[in-house]
């Protein structure tokens, strides 16, 4: 079957045959993605998207990270927004993007708009997520390198089949929804580092609930505008081949989102390895001023990203090796988004530390692996080494979830977390009343 033909049938697949890891990766995720929009609430992003959707008006069903109402397509481009305005979500790197942010929004403004259940909700999720995460990798890096931000391009898709499930569309009704997408999905690399990257997933949101409302209202689109002749794929990356068996693999057992990962540490993702790799030396008893010197390898393409060799300001202590090694070795909190202020870039101690860190680019690593050494002042060596692409047993990662929920909103991130082993039993507008906070 045509690749189009496949998604739908994947899409409509019932909520029971759904992997069990998956739904409970979901879960994570949904709890992950209400912290970021807590701890975003506040930022300059989303005081404007929210008076921009005041100024609007509309039938007021869906809630919204800052307390007011309002419809769903609006709802969905502000909590997309707000929940990524510290770029704290989690990422699939084979997908080229952030999954949560796209799609939980649209997912749960439709849930509340038709009244469904937490479960059902949660489900949609994992089949919009597949869905995105197959697109993007069929789309490719070439589609990123050229310039698109795939969690607003691909993760559009995802958006309208999570909202389109939910709003109960037929087969051919989901075929136009994803076709309507196809001439709607948008967003650029270049607006990284301004309100626009936030931006852009609030738009891949709002443009999963438009496609799929305008669908179920009987709009019609072109038979497959995603695969089809100068449909999206072509246009977006022109040496596309769609792999017509992508949908056979993992369709009962495994799937592709059960890679996503997690940001546990407020800086860039390209450090987390460095991190976790330290923090396992510091528990052998390494301490911040034993270290003589600090010999990291890692992907070279991090090195034009967070090599920050001296930061002036909270912001670029985010992509600093020399600094995050030394806060980490230090103790300090790398998961507290308020933890990098600008008096952070001045600490004399982290420069002295910093001055003993040497970084070198090897390209036999992945963009997830760090390995280096510690050399002590007594003589002794500490290997530092890590891959995040190893998965973590679930117990593991909800604790450290649950510590990132501390570290960001205190007992609030707790209250969040209290709710994982009700939600089965909870329904999607309990779930909008903790986004409205």
């Amino acid at each position: 079957m045509p690749f189009v033909d496949d998604l739908i049938a994947f899409s409509a697949q019932p909520s029971a045959d759904l992997p069990a890891p998956a739904v409970q990766l979901a879960k994570f995720s949904l709890l992950d993605w209400l912290v970021c929009g807590s701890a975003g609430v506040e930022e300059p992003v989303a005081q404007k998207l929210r008076a921009f959707g005041a100024s609007e008006g509309g039938v007021q069903t869906a809630s919204t990270f800052g307390g007011s109402k309002m419809p769903p397509r609006m709802a969905s481009l502000i909590n997309g927004a707000v929940s990524h305005a510290l770029d704290y979500d989690d990422t699939h790197f084979s997908h080229v993007g952030h999954l949560s942010v796209g799609i939980y929004p649209a997912a749960l403004a439709a849930a509340e708009d038709v009244e469904a259940s937490a479960a059902d909700m949660i489900a949609a999720f994992v089949v919009g997520a597949e869905a995105a995460i197959r697109i993007g990798t069929v789309l490719g890096a070439a589609h990123y390198n050229l310039g698109f931000h795939q969690t607003a391009t691909a993760g559009a898709f995802g958006a309208t089949v999570a909202a389109g499930r939910l709003y109960g569309l037929s087969s051919e009704q989901m075929r136009a929804a994803i076709g309507l997408c196809a001439t709607r999905a948008s967003g650029l690399k270049s607006q990284f580092g301004t309100m626009g990257k936030p931006y852009n997933a609030g738009i891949a949101a709002s443009n999963g609930i438009e496609c799929a409302q305008l669908s179920r209202l009987g709009m019609t689109s072109c038979e497959d505008g995603l695969m089809g002749l100068q449909g999206f794929a072509e246009t977006h990356n022109p040496d596309t081949t769609p792999d017509k068996s992508i949908w056979n693999e993992g369709r009962q057992n495994r799937l592709r989102f059960e890679d996503n990962k997690y940001k546990l540490h407020a800086c860039c993702h390209g450090l987390h390895a460095t991190i976790e790799g330290l923090l396992l030396a510091k528990n052998t008893g390494v301490t911040f001023d034993d270290v003589a010197e600090f010999v990291l390898r890692t992907n070279p393409r991090w090195l034009k990203v967070c090599d920050i060799k001296q930061p002036r300001t909270g912001l670029e202590v985010k992509f600093s090796y020399a600094w995050l090694a030394g806060m980490t070795l230090r103790g300090d909190v790398t998961g507290a988004p308020d933890t990098y202020t600008d008096a952070l870039a001045l600490d004399p101690g982290l420069a002295a530390f910093g001055e003993t860190v040497t970084v070198v680019g090897d390209d036999t690593l992945t963009d997830l692996q760090a390995d280096g050494v510690l050399k002590l002042k007594n003589g002794e060596t500490r290997p530092v080494s890590f891959d995040l692409a190893a998965p973590l047993p679930m117990e593991t990662l909800e604790g450290k979830l649950r510590s990132k929920a501390h570290a960001c909103l205190g007992q609030e991130g707790d209250h969040i977390w209290s709710i994982l082993d009700r939600l089965d039993q909870m329904n999607a507008r309990a779930i909008g009343k903790l986004v409205a906070g």
